[in-house]
């Protein structure tokens, strides 16, 4: 974990049962674990009015125990952004009560949380918990564009080109940890890429 003095970094807790009728569950990868951890504490029929949203990542683990869980619907995507107009629609169209909890990756976690308190959800009813990798997604303050699953220091921006010193500083606005040049005054100097986020 961060140290405790960057103030911008989010502090993730773990999923627990929330009084309600409607939960939206939106996980990543390992996220699913944090679920089905939950799944154990909360009551009999706590399923029956959720949505899981699940990115399953390229191995495509723990879609059969998702659905062992036998939630009222069970959305599997492929990826973040194939899953953004559901997310908008569902949270568009939800009504008072609604629990949200976000699982798995901090990108996950983050981007999800901007459209919730876009949608104009309280953050009282939002739940994290971060599992998983602890890839970044950052965000090149020289050229503004995205680069995600960071896990080297330094690393390279996906759309400039620069080497970039991946900081501690995180946007919640942007969902992104602050990329700045490493090299600036001398474009020679290449330090040598460590894997720093695994």
């Amino acid at each position: 974990m961060a140290a405790k003095t960057i103030i911008s970094r989010p502090i993730y807790g773990t999923l627990s049962p929330q009084p309600g009728k409607h939960h939206l569950f939106v996980a990543d990868a390992e996220g699913a674990l944090a679920i089905i951890d939950m799944a154990g504490k909360a009551p009999p029929g706590f399923f029956d009015g959720a949505e899981i949203d699940f990115i399953p990542g390229p191995e495509g683990k723990h879609i059969a125990a998702l659905e062992a869980l036998r939630p009222a619907q069970l959305h599997i995507a492929p990826s973040f952004a194939s899953l953004l107009p559901r997310l908008k629609q569902t949270l568009t169209n939800a009504h008072m009560g609604l629990r949200l909890y976000l699982a798995g990756t901090e990108g996950l976690i983050g981007q999800a949380m901007q459209v919730a308190l876009e949608a104009g959800m309280d953050h009282t009813s939002i739940q994290t918990e971060h599992r998983g990798s602890l890839a970044r997604r950052m965000q090149c303050v020289h050229c503004k564009g995205i680069t995600e699953n960071v896990t080297t220091q330094p690393a390279l921006c996906a759309h400039c080109g620069l080497l970039l010193l991946v900081r501690d500083h995180y946007s919640r606005r942007l969902a992104a940890f602050q990329g700045v040049c490493i090299n600036a005054e001398d474009r020679s100097e290449i330090p040598p890429m460590e894997e720093a986020f695994p």
